[in-house]
């Protein structure tokens, strides 16, 4: 026995990577245990960062001083603004990654953070004492101690791998699953769900007739993650677009009866956002095609992902149809396309800290919790650290509102409203998505890090120095006016109603641009290239922010009024017998977050704001 660990992290994917940085950081003596030292950070699927929504919670990860957006600008090989044409608050950043100089940045990232132990196990049994104090053994037989816990076991919890009438146990490819670990969580009382994801075929880029293909190519320059990166020096690549025929899917249809899928060797739900290209072709039966995006996975490696078509198909089947693609008419397959099921916990049994319910200061996070995604996982990692760092010192915990982060939309929608498929963040989830943007995560969430003590001092020069150049920027504009006859001399189609207009008032015209403004005030082009761009979207959506603002008060009055969570629901009249059931499995914690629940209605919290007012409970969730 060794002497006791502050905080143990189980896993080291995606979560686990940012939940013990996370934990280090705030100062609390940390172990990962993890299958592999060498898979620390592996891209089990894509090896891609980022995309709509999903390059959002990036943003937030690094406004926090997390390691995904540095990490993948360290490995990125080709960037890209999804929505670049739509509205900011929609807008997506994306790269592909080269797979190994992933691997490699994240190893490098985590064993340079101090406080962190790094050891390769296999967790096998997770008990707790009478003291509160956790114990986890692994195969060898050898314990450690901690006083708390975050498991982040991905999809090695019981995982299971389908490709075809074929079974194989594991999580991934070649690596075992976590059996020990499930049964020790249904021991401590939790009870087990099944899921699913899956993967493509792996295809030997050697093979593939790039000529014949539609290219796509990525930004030029690429637009980093992270505020703290100042370039991207990796090689770019191109990657290409082709399309499933309908000889294909008539392929695949006459073999559905060996797909697990539809066989029923499969229990598991499936991700309803990235589904395998079984489930396109069911739910889109009119269409006989469909995209498939051709992605290199590195610059020294030939390997290629198929993006877009996920198969659990037996070999012989996955043999047959790939070749029925342009430009993939004599293509060599590396690796067979797989489905995993694996166990997870509903997450409506969680706090918003991501600490259990059921057994204090055990967190959960990523796919044991129904979401699928890195970029999730990696959100979530990031929150239970820190959450367990604060809760262990006795501090306040850090709960991020609908209204300040994604990262908080996700938390909230998993513990009030659960899933019963896995989970993926979008821009649409949120009802404050104009405030909500890639653009200012920094601004949001890194003066909450600053105060946390999570945020490292190069990040905190960087900040200070942006928000000196935006305030100087702001007053700039604001300072700078014209009349309306001023401005129709200089070129603006601007309405002669006698009333000033200050250069960002100017801005919120979508045809209005800086380097418009320059001929009329040429001191607006001393300001650099990155503070122009946050000024010009602020400008763009002063007017609906402002709107946006009431409503994020009237959710702020709801949420500040917290309920107990040994509330009893059966003492408050009114309830019906369903909304009681409910409220009694969710408990929520707060009267907003009642408020989202499946079922509860306006009367329902009435009650509620009736009781919480008679009853005012102190502190912070």
């Amino acid at each position: 026995m060794t002497n006791p660990y502050d905080i143990i992290v189980i896993g080291g994917g995606h979560a686990g990577a940012e939940a013990a940085a996370a934990a280090a950081r705030m100062g609390a003596q940390t172990l990962l245990a993890t299958h592999r030292i060498d898979t620390l950070g592996e891209m089990s699927c894509n090896p891609a960062i980022g995309g709509l929504g999903k390059g959002q919670m990036v943003r937030e990860i690094d406004a926090l001083d997390g390691l995904m957006g540095r990490v993948a600008d360290a490995a990125g090989i080709q960037f890209r603004i999804l929505n670049r044409s739509k509205g900011a608050a929609v807008r997506g950043p994306r790269c592909q990654a080269d797979r190994a100089l992933y691997r490699a940045a994240m190893k490098e990232a985590l064993f340079a953070q101090e406080n962190l132990t790094i050891m390769a196990m296999s967790v096998e049994d997770l008990t707790k004492d009478q003291n509160g104090l956790f114990t986890i053994t692994n195969a060898q037989g050898q314990t450690y101690q901690a006083r708390a816990v975050i498991v982040t076991v991905g999809t090695f919890l019981n995982g299971l791998m389908h490709t075809g009438e074929e079974k194989t146990i594991g999580g991934r490819v070649g690596e075992p699953p976590s059996i020990g670990l499930a049964t020790a969580l249904r021991r401590l009382g939790f009870e087990l769900g099944r899921l699913k994801t899956g993967t493509p075929a792996r295809l030997d880029g050697r093979t593939i007739d790039w000529d014949s293909l539609e290219k796509q190519e990525g930004d030029n320059p690429p637009e980093p993650f992270s505020t703290l990166t100042n370039s991207i020096t990796n090689p770019q690549i191109t990657c290409a677009i082709t399309h499933t025929t309908a000889a294909m899917h008539e392929l695949m249809r006459a073999n559905f009866h060996r797909a697990p899928l539809y066989s029923g060797q499969i229990a598991g739900i499936g991700p309803r956002y990235c589904p395998s290209i079984e489930d396109k072709i069911v739910r889109f039966a009119s269409r006989d095609s469909h995209q498939v995006f051709l992605e290199p996975e590195g610059l020294d490696d030939p390997t290629v992902y198929p993006n877009g078509i996920s198969t659990s198909l037996p070999k012989d089947v996955q043999s047959a149809m790939i070749p029925m693609m342009k430009g993939l008419e004599k293509v060599k397959i590396l690796r067979f396309g797989y489905a995993v099921e694996y166990d997870y916990c509903d997450p409506r049994g969680l706090r918003a800290t991501l600490e259990t319910k059921l057994v204090p200061n055990l967190y959960f996070a990523g796919q044991i919790n129904a979401t699928t995604g890195y970029e999730e996982a990696a959100a979530q990692g990031l929150m239970a650290g820190l959450n367990a760092a604060l809760a262990l010192s006795g501090r306040p915990p850090l709960v991020l509102g609908r209204d300040e982060a994604l990262i908080g939309v996700m938390i909230d929608d998993l513990i009030t409203k659960g899933t019963n498929e896995p989970y993926r963040m979008f821009t649409s989830r949120a009802e404050y998505r104009l405030s909500l943007r890639a653009d200012n995560a920094d601004q949001r969430l890194t003066p909450q890090g600053l105060i946390l003590g999570c945020v490292g001092l190069p990040r905190r020069a960087a900040f200070e120095a942006k928000i000196k150049r935006l305030q100087e920027g702001r007053a700039m504009l604001q300072n700078l006016s014209a009349t309306p006859q001023e401005l129709r001399t200089a070129g603006f189609q601007i309405n002669q109603d006698g009333a000033r207009r200050t250069a960002a008032q100017l801005l919120a015209y979508t045809a209005i641009s800086f380097d418009d403004l320059t001929g009329l005030w040429p001191q607006i082009s001393a300001l650099d290239p990155q503070t122009k761009a946050q000024l010009a979207i602020e400008c763009t959506y002063a007017g609906y922010m402002q709107r946006q603002e009431a409503d994020i008060r009237a959710y702020r009055r709801d949420e500040n009024l917290i309920l107990p969570l040994n509330l009893d629901y059966d003492s408050i009249g009114s309830l019906s017998n369903e909304i009681r059931q409910k409220l009694k499995q969710v408990r929520p914690e707060t009267l907003g977050a009642a408020g989202r629940i499946s079922g509860v209605t306006p009367a329902a919290l009435i009650a509620l704001l009736r009781y919480a007012r008679r009853h005012p409970v102190s502190g912070a969730v």
